[in-house]
Protein backbone atom coordinates (compact mmCIF):
# COMPACT_ATOMS: atom_id res chain seq x y z
CA UNK A 1 0.00 0.00 0.00
CA UNK A 2 1.37 3.39 -1.05
CA UNK A 3 2.04 5.92 1.69
CA UNK A 4 -0.46 8.78 1.90
CA UNK A 5 0.36 11.86 -0.15
CA UNK A 6 1.01 14.89 1.98
CA UNK A 7 -0.46 18.27 0.97
CA UNK A 8 2.38 20.59 0.06
CA UNK A 9 1.77 24.30 0.41
CA UNK A 10 3.29 26.66 -2.19
CA UNK A 11 5.28 29.39 -0.48
CA UNK A 12 3.70 32.86 -0.56
CA UNK A 13 6.59 34.32 -2.55
CA UNK A 14 6.14 31.64 -5.22
CA UNK A 15 2.40 32.34 -5.45
CA UNK A 16 3.05 36.06 -5.89
CA UNK A 17 5.56 35.32 -8.63
CA UNK A 18 3.12 33.08 -10.52
CA UNK A 19 0.32 35.63 -10.21
CA UNK A 20 2.59 38.37 -11.53
CA UNK A 21 3.51 36.23 -14.54
CA UNK A 22 -0.17 35.61 -15.30
CA UNK A 23 -0.93 39.34 -15.13
CA UNK A 24 1.97 40.13 -17.48
CA UNK A 25 0.78 37.52 -20.01
CA UNK A 26 -2.76 38.94 -19.93
CA UNK A 27 -1.40 42.47 -20.39
CA UNK A 28 0.75 41.40 -23.35
CA UNK A 29 -2.26 39.75 -25.01
CA UNK A 30 -4.41 42.87 -24.51
CA UNK A 31 -1.68 45.10 -25.98
CA UNK A 32 -1.39 42.86 -29.06
CA UNK A 33 -5.17 42.93 -29.63
CA UNK A 34 -5.22 46.73 -29.22
CA UNK A 35 -2.41 47.16 -31.76
CA UNK A 36 -4.19 44.99 -34.35
CA UNK A 37 -7.42 46.94 -33.81
CA UNK A 38 -5.58 50.28 -34.17
CA UNK A 39 -3.87 49.26 -37.41
CA UNK A 40 -7.18 48.02 -38.84
CA UNK A 41 -8.90 51.29 -37.87
CA UNK A 42 -6.20 53.44 -39.49
CA UNK A 43 -6.19 51.42 -42.71
CA UNK A 44 -9.99 51.61 -42.94
CA UNK A 45 -10.13 55.32 -42.12
CA UNK A 46 -7.43 56.58 -44.47
CA UNK A 47 -7.37 53.97 -47.23
CA UNK A 48 -11.08 53.91 -48.06
CA UNK A 49 -10.78 54.19 -51.80
CA UNK A 50 -7.92 51.72 -52.21
CA UNK A 51 -9.37 48.33 -51.38
CA UNK A 52 -11.97 46.81 -53.67
CA UNK A 53 -15.36 45.94 -52.24
CA UNK A 54 -17.13 42.65 -52.67
CA UNK A 55 -17.04 41.59 -56.30
CA UNK A 56 -20.34 41.47 -58.10
CA UNK A 57 -21.83 38.10 -58.90
CA UNK A 58 -21.12 36.67 -62.35
CA UNK A 59 -23.42 37.81 -65.11
CA UNK A 60 -26.49 35.64 -65.48
CA UNK A 61 -27.91 34.28 -68.72
CA UNK A 62 -30.60 36.98 -68.58
CA UNK A 63 -27.91 39.55 -69.40
CA UNK A 64 -27.42 37.98 -72.82
CA UNK A 65 -30.86 39.04 -74.06
CA UNK A 66 -32.33 42.56 -74.39
CA UNK A 67 -33.44 43.85 -71.00
CA UNK A 68 -35.55 46.79 -72.12
CA UNK A 69 -35.55 50.25 -70.58
CA UNK A 70 -34.75 50.82 -66.89
CA UNK A 71 -37.34 51.54 -64.27
CA UNK A 72 -37.19 55.26 -63.40
CA UNK A 73 -34.45 55.71 -60.79
CA UNK A 74 -32.64 58.95 -60.00
CA UNK A 75 -28.97 58.26 -59.22
CA UNK A 76 -27.52 61.80 -59.15
CA UNK A 77 -28.67 65.41 -58.99
CA UNK A 78 -27.42 68.87 -59.80
CA UNK A 79 -29.80 71.34 -58.18
CA UNK A 80 -33.14 70.71 -59.92
CA UNK A 81 -31.61 68.48 -62.64
CA UNK A 82 -32.18 64.78 -61.93
CA UNK A 83 -30.09 62.14 -63.72
CA UNK A 84 -31.92 58.85 -64.26
CA UNK A 85 -30.25 55.45 -64.49
CA UNK A 86 -29.48 55.06 -68.24
CA UNK A 87 -29.42 51.23 -68.41
CA UNK A 88 -31.69 48.48 -67.15
CA UNK A 89 -31.23 47.69 -63.46
CA UNK A 90 -30.66 44.03 -64.36
CA UNK A 91 -27.57 44.94 -66.40
CA UNK A 92 -25.80 47.24 -63.91
CA UNK A 93 -22.44 45.86 -62.74
CA UNK A 94 -21.35 48.87 -60.65
CA UNK A 95 -21.74 52.63 -60.48
CA UNK A 96 -18.79 54.97 -60.01
CA UNK A 97 -18.04 58.68 -59.90
CA UNK A 98 -14.74 60.28 -60.87
CA UNK A 99 -13.32 63.46 -62.31
CA UNK A 100 -14.71 64.16 -65.75
CA UNK A 101 -13.64 66.51 -68.51
CA UNK A 102 -12.23 69.92 -67.63
CA UNK A 103 -15.58 71.73 -67.96
CA UNK A 104 -17.81 69.05 -66.41
CA UNK A 105 -19.79 70.01 -63.31
CA UNK A 106 -19.79 68.03 -60.08
CA UNK A 107 -23.10 66.30 -59.29
CA UNK A 108 -24.50 64.95 -56.04
CA UNK A 109 -24.60 61.12 -56.00
CA UNK A 110 -27.62 59.46 -54.42
CA UNK A 111 -27.09 56.40 -52.27
CA UNK A 112 -24.07 55.27 -50.26
CA UNK A 113 -20.39 55.34 -51.17
CA UNK A 114 -19.38 51.71 -50.86
CA UNK A 115 -15.62 52.33 -50.58
CA UNK A 116 -15.58 55.22 -48.12
CA UNK A 117 -13.33 55.12 -45.03
CA UNK A 118 -14.47 53.96 -41.61
CA UNK A 119 -14.50 57.45 -40.08
CA UNK A 120 -16.70 58.78 -42.87
CA UNK A 121 -19.09 55.84 -42.51
CA UNK A 122 -19.38 56.54 -38.79
CA UNK A 123 -20.00 60.24 -39.47
CA UNK A 124 -22.75 59.44 -41.98
CA UNK A 125 -24.44 57.11 -39.50
CA UNK A 126 -24.35 59.76 -36.81
CA UNK A 127 -25.11 62.88 -38.83
CA UNK A 128 -26.83 61.41 -41.91
CA UNK A 129 -26.04 62.66 -45.41
CA UNK A 130 -26.68 59.61 -47.60
CA UNK A 131 -29.97 59.29 -49.47
CA UNK A 132 -31.20 56.37 -51.55
CA UNK A 133 -30.22 52.71 -51.43
CA UNK A 134 -27.96 52.53 -54.51
CA UNK A 135 -24.28 51.80 -53.73
CA UNK A 136 -21.59 53.65 -55.68
CA UNK A 137 -17.80 53.89 -55.75
CA UNK A 138 -15.43 56.85 -55.79
CA UNK A 139 -12.96 56.32 -58.64
CA UNK A 140 -9.57 57.99 -59.21
CA UNK A 141 -8.60 60.10 -62.19
CA UNK A 142 -10.15 62.77 -64.38
CA UNK A 143 -9.72 66.53 -64.67
CA UNK A 144 -12.93 67.94 -63.21
CA UNK A 145 -14.51 67.68 -59.75
CA UNK A 146 -14.46 64.21 -58.15
CA UNK A 147 -18.14 63.55 -59.01
CA UNK A 148 -18.27 65.21 -62.44
CA UNK A 149 -18.24 61.93 -64.38
CA UNK A 150 -20.95 59.36 -63.69
CA UNK A 151 -19.88 55.88 -64.87
CA UNK A 152 -22.66 53.30 -65.03
CA UNK A 153 -21.17 49.86 -65.60
CA UNK A 154 -22.86 47.29 -67.84
CA UNK A 155 -21.69 44.72 -70.41
CA UNK A 156 -20.76 45.93 -73.89
CA UNK A 157 -23.80 45.92 -76.16
CA UNK A 158 -26.22 46.89 -73.38
CA UNK A 159 -28.95 49.32 -74.47
CA UNK A 160 -28.46 52.90 -73.23
CA UNK A 161 -31.41 55.20 -72.56
CA UNK A 162 -31.65 58.95 -72.04
CA UNK A 163 -30.85 60.03 -68.46
CA UNK A 164 -32.99 63.20 -68.80
CA UNK A 165 -35.92 64.58 -70.76
CA UNK A 166 -34.69 66.88 -73.50
CA UNK A 167 -33.54 67.38 -77.07
CA UNK A 168 -30.46 66.01 -78.83
CA UNK A 169 -28.33 69.01 -79.80
CA UNK A 170 -25.11 67.29 -80.95
CA UNK A 171 -23.68 63.87 -81.86
CA UNK A 172 -19.90 63.61 -82.20
CA UNK A 173 -17.44 60.76 -82.66
CA UNK A 174 -15.19 59.78 -79.73
CA UNK A 175 -11.63 59.32 -81.00
CA UNK A 176 -9.04 57.53 -78.86
CA UNK A 177 -5.59 56.56 -80.18
CA UNK A 178 -6.72 57.47 -83.70
CA UNK A 179 -9.67 55.10 -83.44
CA UNK A 180 -13.34 56.03 -83.43
CA UNK A 181 -14.90 54.40 -80.37
CA UNK A 182 -18.56 55.24 -80.41
CA UNK A 183 -19.99 58.70 -79.97
CA UNK A 184 -20.85 61.44 -77.51
CA UNK A 185 -24.48 62.51 -77.48
CA UNK A 186 -25.34 65.95 -76.08
CA UNK A 187 -28.86 66.43 -74.75
CA UNK A 188 -30.33 69.82 -73.78
CA UNK A 189 -32.49 69.14 -70.69
CA UNK A 190 -36.07 70.34 -70.95
CA UNK A 191 -36.46 73.73 -69.28
CA UNK A 192 -32.73 74.09 -68.51
CA UNK A 193 -31.08 75.80 -71.52
CA UNK A 194 -27.94 76.64 -69.51
CA UNK A 195 -26.95 72.96 -69.20
CA UNK A 196 -26.06 70.09 -71.51
CA UNK A 197 -25.99 66.42 -70.48
CA UNK A 198 -23.35 64.43 -72.40
CA UNK A 199 -23.59 60.66 -72.80
CA UNK A 200 -20.55 58.83 -74.20
CA UNK A 201 -19.01 55.35 -74.65
CA UNK A 202 -22.12 54.74 -76.78
CA UNK A 203 -22.67 53.41 -80.30
CA UNK A 204 -25.50 55.65 -81.49
CA UNK A 205 -28.83 54.15 -82.51
CA UNK A 206 -29.34 54.74 -86.27
CA UNK A 207 -32.74 56.32 -85.59
CA UNK A 208 -31.25 59.03 -83.35
CA UNK A 209 -30.50 62.38 -84.97
CA UNK A 210 -29.85 65.96 -83.88
CA UNK A 211 -33.20 67.51 -82.98
CA UNK A 212 -34.70 64.27 -81.67
CA UNK A 213 -36.75 64.70 -78.49
CA UNK A 214 -35.89 62.09 -75.83
CA UNK A 215 -37.56 60.93 -72.61
CA UNK A 216 -35.66 59.92 -69.48
CA UNK A 217 -35.45 56.13 -69.03
CA UNK A 218 -37.65 55.73 -72.12
CA UNK A 219 -35.78 56.80 -75.27
CA UNK A 220 -33.00 54.54 -76.52
CA UNK A 221 -29.79 56.36 -77.45
CA UNK A 222 -27.65 53.39 -78.51
CA UNK A 223 -25.54 50.62 -76.96
CA UNK A 224 -22.42 50.51 -74.79
CA UNK A 225 -19.14 50.28 -76.71
CA UNK A 226 -16.43 47.79 -75.69
CA UNK A 227 -13.43 49.78 -74.40
CA UNK A 228 -11.70 46.78 -72.82
CA UNK A 229 -9.04 46.51 -75.57
CA UNK A 230 -8.27 50.23 -75.56
CA UNK A 231 -7.83 51.35 -71.95
CA UNK A 232 -7.77 50.08 -68.40
CA UNK A 233 -11.13 51.07 -66.97
CA UNK A 234 -11.23 52.20 -63.33
CA UNK A 235 -14.66 50.64 -62.76
CA UNK A 236 -13.23 47.17 -63.43
CA UNK A 237 -11.84 47.21 -59.86
CA UNK A 238 -15.40 46.77 -58.60
CA UNK A 239 -16.94 44.49 -61.23
CA UNK A 240 -16.44 40.92 -62.37
CA UNK A 241 -15.64 42.02 -65.92
CA UNK A 242 -13.51 44.57 -67.80
CA UNK A 243 -15.49 47.52 -66.46
CA UNK A 244 -17.31 48.65 -69.61
CA UNK A 245 -19.74 51.48 -68.88
CA UNK A 246 -21.66 54.47 -70.16
CA UNK A 247 -20.40 57.91 -69.12
CA UNK A 248 -22.74 60.77 -68.17
CA UNK A 249 -21.51 64.34 -67.61
CA UNK A 250 -23.27 67.66 -67.07
CA UNK A 251 -21.67 70.73 -68.64
CA UNK A 252 -22.56 74.37 -69.15
CA UNK A 253 -24.22 74.76 -72.55
CA UNK A 254 -21.53 77.27 -73.57
CA UNK A 255 -19.04 74.39 -73.44
CA UNK A 256 -20.59 72.96 -76.61
CA UNK A 257 -18.71 75.48 -78.72
CA UNK A 258 -15.47 74.28 -77.10
CA UNK A 259 -16.09 70.64 -78.08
Amino acid sequence: MSPPVKNRRVPASRRRHLERERRLRRLAALIAIALVALVTLLLSAFGGSGAPATVAAPASASRLVPAGPPHPEVIAKLDSLHLQLPVSQSRVTAIGFQGGSANALGVDPLGTQANQGLLRRIAHRIFGGASGTRRWYQLPGGQGPATSSLDVGAPAGTDVYAPVDGTVVAIEDVVLNDRVLGSRIDVQPTGQPSLVVSISHVRVDPALTVGTTVTAAGSKLGTIVDFSHTERQALARYTNDSGNHVVVEVRPSAALSLG
